[in-house]
Order: structure tokens, then C-alpha cells, then sequence
């Protein structure tokens, strides 16, 4: 029996390797994803063998996970409940994918993964698997009651790993858990499970890490210019780069002024509440700009069916359906309403603050004559409005004669 392990490197997965290598006599082979998480990813083969594990992976996804995953999910304007950039949910798809392929590469017959049973990452990565390789068989420890009696603690999970010889450096839980990759970072869990506690206060702020708070941005203001090519953001003030460079170079321009933060009470596929902390400096001005490009060049109607389909859209992303038809047809609608969205758009950075001063394109639908108030002459004739306005009252003017009976 061989089974393939996502793989931090911390104290739950570290026990895990153990712990699955013996309940189940099998040979662990475990993998660590590169997503842009910048965590320390040098070592993890050593530990995971000394762990017990017979193989080591670490892939580097950064430029996948850029191109192909977070551009797509952005030309489709995908925000979750609209507030959360959907940092998490994204990679997940693409770290089970890599799984699957080593695991094909091994031969294994298993897949596993240590998300809890509470959370959303279970069901995304089990989604993908169902999707990608129905035929391999999945381990969930964390929802199996044997583990958890176990390990009802962290406690329980050092002292174990003492009594095993497993090596890890590991302290009592810290106040909350982090997962950091190319596009955000999130909080949750520990002390923010308190849905009234202010992580923002002189004695928390340390938490965050992408951003600084607005109060201690620049007081001076700074401006950025982005390139768009069909709904992709492919310069920075005039500099081409590649999708995985474009947002490494906005988190750092957001981080500065404090932009990105959010705060919320969000809704989790399996039912419950939770509040999670998030930092997205490079999104939230990449999806800004995006919208802004977009008001210049994209037909009016076109505009409105496809803002009635992002809520579904980010929701099949957020409960791990990626690899989902319906995910698929959406991204087709999208990307096709990207194709005239090229263009300039200029933004104004100011603590906390994305404000818009400027967009052109050569593909605007945007006409000065018509739009002017200076009585320039246009396609546009004023008296072509009072039949406009006559036919669309009719309804309105037969409704007054119904509720005058």
C-alpha cells in the first residue's frame, strides 16, 4: 500500500506520516505544494524521511498558480460573498491536482491529507480528487474518531511525537493559523474565533503580514498604471510581466498603503460560520482596476448577465468545484466578455484606499460627443427619447389606470 501525503512539515502532518505509515503499514511518499507561500520549503525532504516517509516532493507551482488558476479566477470578477478574494480556495485545486500526478508517477493507491473535519479544504481537495482520479482511495485522519481520541490536543500530539522519536519543533498552539501563498494570507481559528475581538489594536497588529496598517501608511500618496490584454493584467507602470510578477509586485504596492484587508464572518460549505482575517493588497487592486477597464469596454448588457453569474461562479470555486462543468461553461462566458477589455487604467494608492483617476483604451466604447452636455452634435438626438420613454411607461401608465379602478 503506498500513499501519497500533502505535507507541511508541521507538527500535524509530521505526526500524520507517522501515524499512517503504521496504522496502515504502508509507504508514505509526501509532497509539499510551492504555491508562493514564501515559508521555509528547504529542508522538508529531510524531515519528512526522519519523520518516516520512503519519498520526498516539493513542486513549484508559483507560475502555474498564477496563469492558470488566480487569472482566470479574476476575469471572471470572482469574489466570495463579496468580500473575500478566494485566496485559499484557489490553490487547492491545484495542489491536488500536482497530488494526483505523483501519485500516478508512485503508482500509489492512496490519497491523503490532514484538513480538519471542520473545514472547507477537505472538500475542496476531495472534490478535485473525485474529479481528476475516482479510482484512487482517500484518507482523511482528522475525521476518523480513532485519530482524533488519540490527539484531542496539540498537547497530546508533542508528547506523542516525543514517545515515537517523531522530530518536530512545535510549542503550544499559537493564537491563531496562518496559510500563506502567491495571492493572500489568511487568518483564522484561536483567538479569532471570538467573533468581537480587534485584531487592528497597537497590541495585535503584529499579526498581519502583507500590509501595513492604514493609521502607519505613507501620507503621500502614490500612483500606479496597469496594462490589460483581454481581461489579463500583463504591465505595471508600462514594465511587461508574467501573471505570477504582476502580483507579487501590487501585494507589495497595496501592502505599503495598507490595502486589502478584510475582516469577516463568512459561510462555509458544510454549514457553519466562520470568521476569517484576510490580507489581499495585490487583488483587491488588480480586481479594481479590472472592474475600471471594464466600464470603458464592455457592452452594457453583457456586463449585467455576467455580474448575475459571479456569486455562482465564486461559490463553486470557494466549495472546491474547479474541476466542475458548470465551473468551466462560466470561465467560457467570462473569458469571452474579456476579450474587448484592453486598455490603461491609472489608480491612486492613499492609506487603505484604491481610488480610480484615469482609464483609456483603444477598444473604449466610451464617446465624448455623446456623451457631452456641451450640445455637440452626435448619433445620439434628444428627441429620440420621448418615444423611448413613452413606450417604456406604457406598462407603468396601464398599472396607475388598473390600481385606479
Amino acid at each position: 500500500m503506498k500513499i501519497v501525503l500533502a505535507y507541511s512539515g508541521g507538527l500535524d502532518t509530521s505526526v500524520i506520516v507517522r501515524w499512517l505509515r503504521d496504522t496502515y503499514d504502508a509507504e508514505i511518499v509526501t509532497f509539499a505544494a510551492d504555491v508562493g507561500q514564501e515559508e521555509e520549503l528547504d529542508g522538508l525532504e529531510e524531515k519528512a524521511i526522519a519523520t518516516g516517509a520512503s519519498k520526498h516532493y516539493t513542486v513549484d507551482l508559483v507560475e502555474e498558480f498564477g496563469a492558470d488558476f488566480v487569472y482566470p479566477m479574476v476575469r471572471g470578477n470572482a469574489i466570495y460573498e463579496g468580500q473575500y478574494f478566494l485566496g485559499t480556495s484557489i490553490a487547492r485545486p491545484l495542489i491536488a491536482k500536482a497530488m494526483v500526478d505523483i501519485a500516478r508517477k508512485e503508482n500509489a493507491t492512496h490519497l491523503a491529507h490532514g484538513a480538519t473535519g471542520k473545514g472547507n479544504d477537505q472538500v475542496r481537495f476531495e472534490l478535485t480528487f473525485s474529479a481528476l482520479a475516482p479510482d484512487l482511495q482517500i484518507i482523511s485522519p482528522w475525521r476518523m474518531k480513532v485519530f482524533r481520541d488519540l490527539f484531542p490536543g496539540r498537547k497530546e500530539m508533542i508528547d506523542w511525537c516525543a514517545e515515537h522519536d517523531v522530530p518536530v519543533e512545535a510549542s503550544m498552539k499559537k493564537p491563531y493559523s496562518m496559510d500563506r501563498n502567491l495571492w493572500h494570507i489568511s487568518y483564522e481559528a484561536g483567538i479569532l474565533e471570538d467573533p468581537w475581538f480587534d485584531p487592528s489594536t497597537p497590541d495585535n497588529k503584529d499579526m498581519y503580514k502583507l500590509s501595513v496598517d492604514p493609521e502607519d501608511a505613507p501620507d503621500e500618496a502614490q500612483y500606479v498604471e496597469l496594462s490589460f490584454e483581454k481581461g489579463d493584467c500583463i504591465a505595471v507602470d508600462g514594465v511587461e510581466m508574467k501573471p505570477s510578477d504582476v502580483i507579487k509586485t501590487l501585494n507589495t504596492l497595496g501592502g505599503k498603503h495598507g490595502i486589502g484587508r478584510v475582516d469577516i464572518v463568512e459561510n462555509r460549505f458544510v454549514g457553519m460560520k466562520s470568521r476569517g482575517v484576510y490580507e489581499t493588497p495585490g487583488g483587491t487592486i488588480l480586481i479594481h482596476a479590472l472592474r475600471q477597464m471594464e466600464t470603458l469596454t464592455m457592452d452594457r448588457d453583457l456586463m449585467h448577465t455576467r455580474d448575475s453569474l459571479i456569486p455562482r461562479f465564486a461559490e463553486l470555486i470557494y466549495n472546491g468545484f474547479w474541476f466542475d462543468a458548470e465551473r468551466e461553461a462560466l470561465q467560457a462566458l467570462f473569458d469571452k466578455s474579456q476579450e474587448t477589455v484592453s486598455g490603461v487604467v491609472r489608480l491612486k494608492l492613499f492609506k487603505g484606499n484604491v481610488l480610480t483617476v484615469g482609464r483609456k483604451s483603444p477598444l473604449s466604447m466610451y464617446d465624448e460627443d455623446i456623451a457631452s452636455m456641451e450640445g455637440v452634435e452626435s448619433d445620439y438626438q434628444p428627441e429620440d427619447a420621448t418615444g423611448f420613454i413613452r413606450l417604456n411607461g406604457l406598462k407603468l401608465r396601464n398599472r396607475r389606470r388598473q390600481l385606479d379602478q
